[in-house]
């Protein structure tokens, strides 16, 4: 099978291009930097802005499937600006996309999108059939996804994946919740009480492969643990297996000063479940937070 990643050279896209060659794929990723991933002959790197209409498209027509990633990260002090980038990263990237699938032979698109498109929800208990929210990241969302079922219009299958946040070595969310705790002041953000979806990087990875093999799948599928735990209960595991106390909070007024509107989205509760992965019969390999950070944080325990 012929696959094409946007974003593959980024943290989660490394990891999938990396199991995808192991599995016999034929791997081609598009970005802006054309380092390689893997040397392999089944892999093939592409340079272009995906934001941009251009010849990268072109390789668009003829693969089996694209597995959407791109997106400018949501991880930084928030100005008008940046927010515009973080829309039109996702949004134009994913509108060229589809324009570039031909649609002539079975095509499959499997299109990032995030439990941000429910929006602040407390503790209400978030399936795929929850209605979207009214924030920045819910417009992000919402927008992101039907820009991704424009290409049911040429028939193809159209996966939009919500991710919870991605917890994994050497890159993505943990390293930068692990570096207050080193310094002996982590502790929750807020009150503690907001829930907190997250997946880990080797479970996210199978389920986007288990999306992509298994063609039933269609519309939004939430790709996150089964068991979400509050920001409480993150710091506290987190800080246990460390060897670090999680006493310190980050008072909610402090996030919103340093981080701006930024802070809201840390701030926010989503207690999301991956209904139709568990209906499936998928099989989670870290379906709880202590064994997924027992795997990830060997390294960071002395």
């Amino acid at each position: 099978m012929k696959l094409l990643i946007t974003g593959g050279t980024g943290f989660i896209g490394t990891y999938l291009t990396r199991k995808l060659l192991q599995n016999g794929y034929d791997v081609t990723v598009i970005g802006r930097s054309s380092a390689p991933v893997v040397r392999s002959d089944l892999f093939h790197t592409i340079t272009g802005d995906t934001t941009r209409n251009g010849s990268w498209q072109d390789a668009l027509k003829d693969v089996d499937a694209v597995i959407n990633l791109a997106g400018t990260s949501i991880f930084h002090r928030w100005t008008s600006a940046y927010k515009q980038q973080i829309y039109d990263s996702r949004i134009l990237t994913t509108r060229n996309v589809v324009a570039g699938m031909s649609g002539d032979h079975p095509q499959t698109l499997i299109s990032t999108s995030a439990v941000g498109y429910y929006g602040g929800r407390g503790d209400d208990i978030l399936t795929e059939s929850e209605p979207c929210g009214g924030d920045f990241l819910s417009k992000v969302g919402k927008d992101w996804e039907e820009e991704a079922f424009e290409a049911e219009k040429k028939n193809i299958r159209v996966v939009t994946a919500r991710f919870g946040v991605v917890l994994g070595r050497n890159g993505g969310a943990l390293k930068q919740m692990i570096t207050p705790f080193k310094w002996f002041a982590g502790g929750p953000m807020g009150n503690g009480r907001q829930w907190f979806s997250w997946i880990h990087i080797l479970d996210l990875v199978a389920g986007l492969m288990f999306l992509l093999e298994n063609v039933k799948f269609q519309g939004p599928v939430n790709l996150c643990s089964p068991t979400p735990v509050t920001s409480g209960e993150l710091a506290s595991t987190l800080g246990a297996i460390l060897g670090r106390p999680a006493v310190i909070p980050a008072p909610s007024l402090a996030l919103r000063l340093v981080l701006g509107e930024f802070a809201e989205t840390l701030l926010s509760s989503q207690r999301a479940i991956p209904e139709k992965l568990i209906q499936s019969g998928f099989v989670f390999r870290f379906p709880d937070l202590k064994s997924a950070l027992n795997d990830l944080c060997q390294s960071h325990s002395n």
